[in-house]
């Protein structure tokens, strides 16, 4: 069994109360599994700030079908070819379409790629969710 260690949260009474309101809509079973997944997203949150640091996420964009969006957003994952895990093209309707890009590398590297597809002409929103490759993570 994995060891753990106790410790204690001073806090607003107030606060305590929305803080366990949450909990129980998002279905933790008690305030420490709430705390610890808190704690591990904030961790996972730091390395980004590294961009040396390997990193795992997603780029979410949607673009306008008709123009030359599309071909130009693939030419972008090709360059990154070493980046892009792998894609998912979907027809949100006659004009648009939303493409996820799951990618894993620098974190450096991500924002650029992400940056990278976000300003091309035709792309009318584009996201990215930087996540954790879940090394170094209790």
């Amino acid at each position: 069994m994995e060891r753990l260690t106790r410790f204690g949260v001073s806090m607003a009474p107030e606060l305590l109360e929305q803080f366990d309101a949450m909990i129980s809509e998002k279905g933790y079973a008690n305030r420490s599994e709430a705390i610890r997944d808190l704690i591990r997203g904030a961790v996972a949150e730091r390395r980004w700030e590294d961009e040396k640091n390997e990193v795992a996420g997603a780029v979410c964009i949607i673009y306008d079908h008709h123009g030359s969006a599309g071909r130009l957003v693939a030419d972008v994952q090709h360059n990154a070819y070493r980046s892009v895990v792998s894609t998912t093209h979907v027809h949100l309707s006659h004009d648009s379409c939303l493409e996820v890009l799951v990618v894993k590398g620098r974190a450096g590297d991500l924002t650029k790629l992400a940056d990278d597809v976000t300003r091309i002409k035709g792309v009318k929103y584009g996201r990215l969710v930087l996540g954790t490759t879940g090394e170094n993570l209790p």
